[in-house]
């Protein structure tokens, strides 16, 4: 029965769309938007990932409907991103188009059975550095891979996004160079002065028509998109055999691990600044697996939540997955009725876009944040984006959650301590032959060295206190150094008495061998009055049997 519930979990309910009779008018109206807004991205994507742009329409499409009715989301909205272009151009540069719709079936997968089995909150342990270094190696990487584009050149040979944009400077056309660049500019200016005059202008829209109508007008030689489908492709499975499919494997990991990450990223952050319910992580991971699936199906990218249409889909009055799914149903009516017309846009065009979206996926006021924070987070940040740059997103979050683990387990050891006290008052003769520690915060591998050398290094003392009531954290590791002090000071004749191990410290202390280490099982207090009383009867106790026998 607790099976069959979970299940359920993850499948949509008439629950999802209980709000729709109140809200339905906004959330039509908020899919509208976003579509016009997600169809210029839309394009971009699909061209910047070298599947072309009925790929990136299609995935728009398809995988927007099914993660809008199967996702853990309200009010997220999917299909192509920046990211997941800077994973495929390296796939299809080494493998062919051929190869991105088998990979967008296996990475949706492997994101559905991590969803099934409830991975979806392993991301919450992202480092919020990593987080930003990630999105900032991103935002380079975008603006990068357009730089060919908008001069009107091919991408040079290179698989690095800035070696490629730098080369594609000795393809330039002297005679379309100049009319490429002024499309850019246009379209860049048109992005950033219309959201100034009305924040729900259609900045991008409007931006591409303008340029798009006046390249034809004037017959300007920029390259276009092409010819387009008038409708959706038949849903197939994509050729291939064994050997493709060793061969993909790698990379659609990689997609996967990308796809999951990006998802559950946005629909956080989503569900942080709206009113429209929690999400559920591991419902997401379903409905984006099952995204990208379909999309492949249909010759498609693999998909993944879009926090940029994500916020637009908010600042429109979405509340509820009508919106979503209004945004897919208007994207499908411009493949019925408008590819012709979209088919002349200069590929410039669609170039400045995507320069502008990935200016704006940069948040000064954040990259302050982070680096005014700590050095430690800054320097995760900066490692992060730099090796998102120039190595690989995936192998980036990797190092970035290392380093920032690293830090961690830094400062974690850094709190981890002993303290020699004083004993309680009133003082009493033979106190200088009693030491009492006390052992603070962490006690784990990364500070039990330095724990056990300021003990066992103690002389002059007959009896030693250990306090153990103020311990945070007690791993193996701390463990088996508290049982090699007691160890230490018993061969040299040193009684060790222990303090106050809390309860959830005792199973490992027992296992390691801490209890047993002592000399007596009543030498463990939970009391410390107790233990000091005791610690002063062997002084006194030792005191006496010092004391020569006197010759009758």
């Amino acid at each position: 029965m607790t099976a069959l519930r979970y299940v359920r979990s993850l499948l949509p309910s008439w629950d999802d769309y209980r709000s729709v009779r109140r809200t339905w008018r906004g959330d039509v109206l908020a899919g509208i938007t976003v579509g016009i807004v997600a169809l210029p991205l839309a394009l971009a994507f699909g061209v910047s990932s070298g599947a072309g742009a009925e790929a990136g329409l299609v995935t728009a499409i398809v995988a927007g409907f099914v993660a809008a009715v199967f996702g853990g989301s309200n009010i997220q909205v999917s299909g192509p991103t920046g990211a997941m272009v800077v994973v495929l151009g390296p796939i299809v540069a080494a493998h062919g188009i051929e190869a991105v719709a088998l990979v967008s079936i296996m990475a949706g997968f492997v994101v559905f059975v991590a969803g099934a089995v409830k991975l979806g909150r392993v991301v919450s342990y992202i480092p919020w550095p990593v987080i930003e270094g990630f999105t900032l190696g991103i935002a380079v990487i975008i603006f990068l891979q357009q730089v060919p584009a908008a001069v009107g050149s091919s991408p040079g040979p290179s698989s690095n996004a800035a070696i490629a944009a730098v080369q594609s400077f000795a393809r330039v056309d002297g005679s379309t160079v100049a009319w490429s660049l002024a499309v850019v500019a246009v379209v860049a200016a048109i992005m950033v002065v219309a959201p100034r005059i009305h924040r729900q202008v259609p900045s991008s829209i409007i931006a591409i028509a303008l340029v798009s109508s006046v390249a034809a007008l004037l017959a300007l030689p920029l390259a276009r998109i092409g010819v387009l489908p008038h409708s959706l492709p038949a849903p197939a499975l994509p050729a291939f055999d064994a050997a493709v499919l060793r061969q993909l494997v790698g990379p659609a990991l990689t997609v996967a691990a990308l796809a999951a990450i990006e998802s559950l990223l946005s629909a956080r952050v989503a569900a942080s600044i709206s009113d429209t319910g929690p999400y559920d992580a591991d419902r997401e991971l379903v409905g984006q697996g099952l995204a990208s699936v379909a999309s492949g199906f249909f010759g498609g990218m693999p998909a993944t939540g879009a926090i940029a249409r994500t916020a637009v889909n908010l600042r429109s009055g979405a509340r509820s997955r009508l919106a979503a799914i209004t945004h897919a149903v208007v994207l499908l009516g411009v493949v019925y009725f408008a590819t012709g017309v979209i088919s002349q846009v200069p590929l410039a065009a669609l170039s400045g876009v995507l320069m502008v979206t990935a200016v704006r996926m940069v948040s000064v006021a954040t990259v302050r944040s982070v680096v005014g924070s700590t050095r430690s987070d800054t320097v995760v940040f900066i490692v992060t984006a730099i090796v998102t740059v120039s190595v690989d997103l995936i192998v980036a979050v990797g190092i970035g959650i290392a380093v920032a683990a690293f830090f961690a387990l830094r400062a974690l050891a850094n709190s981890g301590g002993v303290q020699r006290e004083q004993l309680p008052l009133p003082a009493q003769p033979g106190d200088e032959h009693i030491a009492l520690f006390r052992l603070d915060g962490a006690l784990f591998f990364g500070a039990a060295q330095r724990v056990l050398e300021r003990v066992t290094s103690i002389s002059g003392v007959s009896v030693v206190i250990i306090r153990m009531s103020q311990l945070q954290v007690l791993d193996a590791t701390g463990a088996r150094v508290v049982t090699e002090m007691i160890d230490g000071l018993e061969r040299r004749g040193v009684t060790v008495l222990v303090k106050g191990i809390r309860p959830g410290h005792l199973p490992v202390a027992t296992r390691v061998g801490v209890i047993a280490s002592l000399r007596h099982q009543n030498h463990l207090f939970t009391d410390l009055g107790t233990a000091v009383e005791h610690a002063r009867s062997h002084v006194a106790r030792d005191a006496t049997s010092a004391i020569p026998a006197v010759p009758r």
